[in-house]
């Protein structure tokens, strides 16, 4: 899937971390427990360098707990960041992210030296929402739409801690389209940068690998649907998704699954575990080779001739 979304303020806004990175302490990744790998940004890893990383997996309410759990386990032990699972109901639990900053920042916990945190995350991942409630008053504007916050902010948020808040961010390049799909189905990208039903396909087929009770408790099947076509008929029929001559309105359809994923009505979700990304990112890279190889090849014909 190709998808043409990149606003220009994701350009300048990777520009500014890129030149903020060396002034601050740590860094905060605020990820979709749905989908924890294809949320977060593959530049930071690099960007970074040693600053210590706080990854913070928000919507955890409307994820698998045991996937998101292994997904913790997976960052803390091979990324060596640490994590914490939330969402905007726990207040109080993302309040502990003050403490932690502290913790990994020794230096700064006493006197009044100042903590300056950089906080990131994709569009829709409930940032803003986060910085409301660690600052204890309505600071960053809020919304169901991807791509809200527009600039760069500094946020003093107490506890002797600055945050700099900065727009939600994609990146221009998804090499990986199951990615792709993945920030798409969740609502990280805007709908009408995505074809609904190309997208519907997508989760349909995993719901029916992956939570196949989920699909049957919800439209109330005695039998599960074999295809991802036949789901979204049984959809269109459930709820009067018809054309002329009875024909499935298929966009009315994959607008209802989608919308029904995000708001948790289909039961806690994850799209992806690190099996699976381990496996899609060796099938990357043998696409990249393969770019490579046949890279390499034009060159010598253009030399040759």
């Amino acid at each position: 899937m190709q998808i043409q979304w990149f606003p220009g303020h994701m350009h300048k806004t990777g520009k500014e971390i890129k030149a903020i990175l060396p002034k601050v302490d740590l860094v905060i990744e605020v990820l979709d427990a749905r989908i924890p790998f294809s949320s977060q940004n593959p530049m930071l890893a690099s960007l970074r360098g040693t600053k210590p990383c706080i990854k913070l997996l928000n919507k955890s309410d409307l994820a698998d707990p045991t996937l998101t759990t292994l997904w913790q386990t997976y960052f803390e032990q091979e990324q060596g960041v640490k994590t914490l699972a939330s969402t905007i109901e726990q207040a109080e639990k993302i309040r502990q992210l003050t403490d932690l900053c502290h913790k990994l920042i020794p230096s700064k916990s006493t006197g009044d030296k100042l903590i300056h945190a950089l906080i990131m995350g994709i569009p829709n991942v409930g940032k803003s929402t986060l910085i409301n409630i660690l600052a204890n008053r309505t600071i960053a504007k809020t919304g169901d739409e991807p791509a809200i916050t527009k600039m760069l902010q500094r946020i003093d948020i107490g506890n002797q801690i600055i945050l700099h808040d900065t727009p939600g961010m994609l990146w221009p390049n998804l090499e990986n389209k199951n990615s792709g799909y993945r920030l798409a189905v969740t609502g990280a990208i805007k709908d009408t940068a995505i074809k609904h039903d190309d997208v519907a396909y997508f989760v349909a087929d995993y719901l029916l690998q992956y939570y196949p009770d989920n699909i049957k408790s919800r439209f109330q099947l005695e039998q599960l649907p074999e295809t991802e076509q036949a789901l979204l008929d049984v959809i269109g029929k459930q709820r009067g998704c018809l054309r002329a001559k009875g024909q499935i309105d298929q966009d009315k359809a994959a607008k209802i699954l989608l919308s029904e994923l995000r708001s948790g009505t289909l039961g806690r979700l994850t799209l992806e575990t690190p099996e699976m990304m381990a496996l899609e990112l060796a099938e990357l890279m043998l696409i990249r080779l393969e770019k490579e190889e046949k890279k390499k090849q034009r060159k010598q014909h253009w030399q040759q001739r």
